[in-house]
């Protein structure tokens, strides 16, 4: 049995989770030195590209007046994240929706608040539809030029890489983690697992339910990702006292009330489970089935009913209550 280094802590507006089995590489640190070192990783790495501090790079971005901004590597790779995702997901995972999200309530970091009611926010939402890209695709008008170090958008469109950002330093703390035996890494619902020894003995790993809080049942995952998209944790009231959350539709700049409430995905990379998981939540649940069903996942309805989708093996699903006002 496996004893891995389990080692926890803050970032991003979520706890951050590092499993860490024994290195296999000489002179390599060990697991507790490598998990405190990417701590810092991670820490920097959220600083650097958060929207809501001031003087972060990506702040930064988004003031800046020209049309071609100097950019740092990180800032890059962030940024193109961001456009892969979109162009994944036909536009539907937008970077580019910050005055949206501004405008819905979302204009500074909600790390720490008390989430609303999301059974009584379900209860109150607009008919149910799919989510819609902005014909406009805002989003094609930036470009990552690598050989000149600066990213190019027109004036006044601002960038967040919050969408995308958490899978994507999942993936990197991965690749730092390259000389130990296995691994997860756990961003705030973003995973990546890796190492050789996870082929002979796969990571179990716990799927919860968004509205009981409760495991639905577990999955093993020897390599790759796994990302959660979900309406639960990250859901207030506006101004005008109703209810929102950071799941936009891009066509309308509005929440997405699409009939599901959780979407599950696995991936080859946390990035591209984060993608899938947002777009199978956006596009509500026909459209989530034939997103997840290479791959596999989970969707989780309004009315709380669990319906796992593809190539994925949950064990001991578990018993749900009829769901109930509180």
């Amino acid at each position: 049995m496996n004893e891995d280094v389990d080692y926890t802590f803050h970032a991003m507006g979520s706890d951050v989770r590092l499993l860490i089995g024994r290195p296999f590489v000489p002179r390599a640190p060990t697991p507790l030195d490598a998990a405190e070192r990417e701590r810092e990783f991670v820490l920097a790495f959220a600083h650097r590209l958060s929207r809501f501090i001031p003087d972060s790079e990506l702040s930064a971005l988004n003031r800046d007046q020209r049309s071609a901004v100097p950019a740092s590597d990180l800032l890059r790779a962030a940024v193109r994240a961001g456009l892969w995702a979109a162009e994944r997901s036909g536009g539907l995972v937008d970077p580019t929706l910050v005055r949206a999200l501004r405008r819905n309530g979302y204009a500074q970091s909600l790390d720490g608040a008390v989430p609303a009611s999301l059974r009584q926010a379900l209860a109150a939402a607009p008919p149910r539809r799919p989510a819609r890209p902005d014909p406009q695709a805002p989003w094609r008008r930036i470009k990552v030029d690598d050989e000149r170090g600066v990213i190019v958008r027109p004036h006044g469109l601002m960038l967040d890489t919050g969408g995308t950002g958490k899978g994507l330093c999942a993936d990197a703390v991965a690749y730092r983690l390259g000389a130990y035996s296995r691994f997860v890494v756990d961003c705030g619902g973003d995973i990546a697992v890796g190492g050789i020894g996870t082929e002979l003995e796969p990571y179990r790993l716990e799927v919860e339910h968004p509205l009981t809080g409760r495991s639905i049942g577990s999955t093993l995952v020897a390599r790759g990702g796994v990302a959660t998209s979900g309406l639960n944790v990250r859901i207030w009231r506006d101004r005008r006292g109703r209810f929102a959350h950071h799941l936009l539709d891009p066509s309308t700049g509005a929440p997405a009330w699409t009939g599901l409430v959780s979407a599950t995905a696995l991936g080859s990379t946390a990035l591209k489970a984060e993608t899938l998981s947002k777009l199978a939540l956006l596009l509500g649940p026909a459209g989530a089935r034939e997103v997840l069903f290479n791959q596999g996942g989970v969707i989780v309805h309004d009315d709380g009913d669990v319906e796992p989708v593809g190539p994925i093996v949950l064990s001991a699903i578990a018993a749900l209550p009829a769901m109930a006002e509180p």
